[in-house]
Parts: structure tokens; sequence; C-alpha cells
């Protein structure tokens, strides 16, 4: 997680503390929270694809949030499970890879953009691949200028503002960066 992340971290836990209390309150699990992430993801990939820029970054941004209220709910109220946590991560890798590749078939014309979109899902599955394999060596390694938060913003931000190539491009871009600083990183701790 990158500095400006972990900064903002706490403070978005007690800014979104009275929403999480009524959700625990009235029986939304922190599972329910990933699902209902996804299908706003996948809602939002629906409308990039057709060419709905705009509705799709709310709709990204609104799963995005349940996605980032899940792990709150369950830390703030001990519902962390070993599933929950597998589960999470599973759904993160469908909420990277559907609005990457929606706009990449959006502009599947110019195979240019298509195949940046590849890139940008590649190269945003290799940055969670390395964390997760290195850390199943022993290694943890949390090191990387693009690491999932920055780049759902980063695309929110390019939707929301009519520059979602220019958002693809710096995604795929920095997640590239990221997944070489981590075998990098990794070469250099176990050397």
């Amino acid at each position: 997680m990158s500095q400006f992340i972990k900064q903002l971290k706490p403070a978005f836990e007690e800014f979104a503390l009275p929403l999480v209390k009524l959700l625990n309150r009235v029986g939304i699990t922190p599972n329910i929270l990933t699902f209902l992430g996804v299908i706003l993801v996948g809602t939002a990939s629906f409308y990039i694809y057709n060419g709905d820029f705009f509705k799709g970054g709310i709709l990204l941004l609104i799963g995005n949030l349940c996605d980032a209220l899940d792990g709150t709910l369950a830390r703030r109220f001990n519902l962390v499970s070993k599933f929950g946590a597998f589960l999470d991560s599973l759904i993160d890798r469908i909420s990277d890879f559907l609005p990457l590749i929606a706009l990449g078939l959006y502009y599947r014309e110019n195979e240019y953009i298509l195949l940046l979109s590849i890139f940008a899902v590649l190269f945003s599955f290799l940055v969670s691949y390395s964390r997760a394999r290195a850390e199943g060596l022993g290694i943890e390694c949390k090191v990387g200028v693009m690491e999932r938060a920055e780049r759902s913003a980063i695309f929110i931000i390019a939707l929301l503002t009519d520059f979602a190539v220019t958002g693809l491009l710096i995604i795929a871009f920095g997640a590239a960066v990221t997944t070489f600083q981590r075998v990098w990183y990794v070469y250099k701790k176990s050397t």
C-alpha cells in the first residue's frame, strides 16, 4: 500500500464509521458487501463497454467503496475470516479485470487501445500475484508505486473526466513498474 493510501486509510475508516455501524446493525456482512461491490463493478463495466464512461465511473466508485467498506466492517466488528479474505482477493481480481477489458472492448476497432487494456489487466494481475507469491515464500512484499487503490482511483477519475485512454495508459505503465519493483525487491531479499 502506498504511503499516501496508508495515510488516508485511518481517516477514511473514521469517516465511514457511522455507515459501517449502520451496515452491521441491519445485518449486512462483509461478504455481502464484497458481492455487492462486484455486482456494481460488473454493471459499471457494462456502461463502460457501451461508452457511457460517466455512469460507469460513478458505479465503479460505489463498487470500490463497497470493497473498501467490507474490510472496515470485518475488522471493526470482529467478522474477519480466512474465507472472507480469500473471497475478497478473488473478487478483487474480477473487479480489476472487468472495467479494464470493457474499455478495451469499447475501443476494439483500435487494436492498440485493446492491446493496452490487455497489458493493463496483465500487469494489474502481476502486481497482486507477485505480492501473494512473495508472501508465500515468506517475504513481505508491499513495495511499488501503483497498487490496486491507486489504479482504481486513476481509472475512476479518468472515466469521470473523459480521459479514459490516458488513465488506461497510466495504469498499464504504473502496474508494470510496480511489478518490476516487486521482482527486484524479492530478488534482493532472497539472494
